[in-house]
């Protein structure tokens, strides 16, 4: 008909490229985060249950946990929006290296009680800025919440590091022992140099045995390395030994397959053979003129170099990781050699004690008695391979809750009750607000009594009970109530700081602040683009040549 035409099609995005958008995005990626929460929320808190995860078909791994950044490492998440929650984990890990499953919860909860609203037609924006402004409410009164214990003596500083460590081991597979190993941590985490750098704290896994068996050396230990024959005839037993640290391979080496050396007389073959001789019996006088008892290198000592120190009462180990040999340096006072010629006393190290003991099924070296020591290693025994990694994830999370603690001498009530006292103080305050963002920032408040919940949950009580018990208590005219969290042996209420439950301070300010982060970013977030994955060079290869007539490919229209 006259005076009609019909809409251009615009070639936009690849043929093959999803895009979705809008409102109902915006409640997909909520969902895809409400589920990555719902497999935490049961490993929360002391009853909190563990995760099995088998992986994969050709290393057939199987990993027990409950600590929240290895569970959502392993599961190899794909979704984009709940990938961000794998981030926040990985960076309160890495930042405190406890409460990661606290920190995915509260973001998943941020978003529960956002989604109502964003249904209701409430505009993102709106959300996200009544979100941040409570966020900013919740972090100033949490510094006056908090307890420092900074001008405390050292003694009631030990004190207070080891009750942060139990409590950080309270949620752990090793729980039971936790008065057992808070002391172990603290000394291990007070034995380093002002910089805390944690490398310097070893872990050395011997299977067999009871966990109560693990002790913790004040110097270095590490697995008898790869021997040659005559190691047997080494002294293993040194007093106040020097120590020579190199990066010095110690064995003869056979040419290498494409070498070639030409020769004109036959006789001058047996000098070629003379010379490698002479050069490496030339690296092992230099050592032993240097005064070195132990000699220890990250690269190989072979057959030769092994028997010719035995000869002479000495003690060498070869293939040594990285790690310890960086351990040894910093307990001894060597310094590591990458050549032989300047090897003097200078740059040796040296210990109380050197000897060679059976732990378990295992042989190990210890360097102890280091007046120096800077460094300590945790020899972790256990019955099962599981249970030792275990074991070695929950001391990994108390160290570094002690490092914090040392760094930030600032602490709070746990057990859910610094929630529950920010919770009531937010929702007092949004009182106060007389626009829209009212509403929101009370549905905040509300999200944090998500910890108390599930630890409740977790223990098998009633947690509405529970949780109008402790409204209760945190309501109180006189503050009395404050410190008031979820008794998990009682099954009731306690003053969890009265009872030595106590968490750093910068643990709960990191969750909370990246939590809200995460929750806004999501929320933000309204249209995905998927693009189609690219054809691989092979495909490429095998493609004929297009035809010039046909039909343009590669493109999605809209209209």
């Amino acid at each position: 008909m006259a005076g009609q035409f019909t809409t251009p099609t615009i070639l936009l995005l690849k043929e093959g490229a999803d895009t979705s958008q809008g409102v109902g995005q915006i409640i997909h990626n909520i969902g895809a985060c409400e589920a990555v929460g719902d497999i935490l929320a049961t490993t929360l808190g002391p009853r909190g249950m563990d995760k099995l995860i088998y992986r994969g078909q050709q290393n057939q791994s199987v990993t027990i946990s409950n600590d929240g950044a290895t569970i959502i490492k392993l599961l190899d998440i794909v979704h984009p929006a709940a990938k961000i929650l794998a981030d926040i984990a990985r960076a309160q890990d890495d930042e405190v290296g406890d409460g990661t499953t606290s920190v995915v919860l509260l973001a998943c909860e941020f978003l529960r009680k956002a989604k109502s609203f964003v249904e209701d037609g409430v505009h993102p924006r709106v959300i996200i800025s009544g979100y941040r402004t409570a966020c900013g409410l919740v972090l100033d009164k949490l510094d006056d919440l908090s307890v420092d214990w900074t001008e405390k003596s050292d003694s009631e500083l030990r004190v207070m590091l080891e009750r942060c460590a139990k409590t950080a081991m309270n949620s752990k597979l090793i729980s039971q022992n936790q008065d057992f190993f808070g002391p172990m941590v603290v000394d291990a985490v007070q034995s380093l140099d002002d910089d805390l750098n944690l490398s310097m704290i070893g872990m050395a896994k011997v299977p067999g045995g009871s966990v109560t068996e693990c002790q913790l050396v004040e110097g270095v230990a590490f697995k008898k390395t790869f021997s040659y024959a005559g190691f047997e005839q080494q002294q293993k037993y040194f007093e106040n030994p020097k120590i020579a640290l190199l990066k010095v391979e110690l064995e003869l080496k056979a040419e290498k397959t494409n070498a070639e050396v030409r020769l004109t007389d036959p006789s001058e073959y047996q000098k070629i053979v003379d010379a490698e001789w002479t050069i490496i019996y030339d690296k092992l006088d230099k050592i032993v003129d240097s005064g070195a008892q132990v000699v220890l290198s990250s690269l190989p000592i072979g057959d030769l170099a092994t028997q010719y120190f035995a000869d002479r009462h000495m003690f060498c180990a070869g293939r040594l990781a990285e790690g310890d040999m960086k351990r040894v340096a910093a307990a001894t006072g060597g310094v590591v050699q990458t050549s032989i010629n300047d090897l003097d006393e200078s740059v040796l190290g040296t210990c109380g004690l050197f000897e060679e003991r059976q732990v378990g099924s295992e042989r190990f070296n210890f360097f102890t008695q280091c007046e120096s020591a800077k460094t300590a290693t945790f020899i972790l025994r256990g019955g099962a391979e599981q249970y030792i990694e275990e074991t070695e994830r929950s001391l990994h999370d108390a160290i570094m809750i002690v490092k914090r603690c040392i760094q930030h001498k600032q602490i709070v009530a746990g057990g859910g009750a610094i929630e529950m006292e920010l919770s009531r103080y937010l929702r007092q305050t949004a009182r106060t607000i007389r626009d829209k963002s009212q509403i929101i920032m009370s549905a905040f408040a509300k999200a944090f009594e998500v910890v108390p919940r599930q630890l409740a949950t977790n223990a098998g009580f009633d947690a509405t009970d529970i949780v109008n018990n402790l409204r209760f208590k945190h309501h109180q005219r006189d503050g009395s109530g404050a410190n008031f969290g979820v008794d998990i042996i009682n099954e009731g209420v306690m003053d969890t700081f009265a009872n030595f439950v106590w968490e750093p301070a910068l643990s709960k300010r990191s969750s909370i602040a990246a939590a809200c982060e995460a929750a806004c970013t999501i929320l933000s977030v309204d249209e995905t683009i998927k693009n189609p994955r690219s054809q691989n060079t092979s495909e490429k290869e095998q493609q004929a040549v297009p035809n010039p007539r046909a039909r343009p490919q590669g493109r999605a229209s809209i209209r």
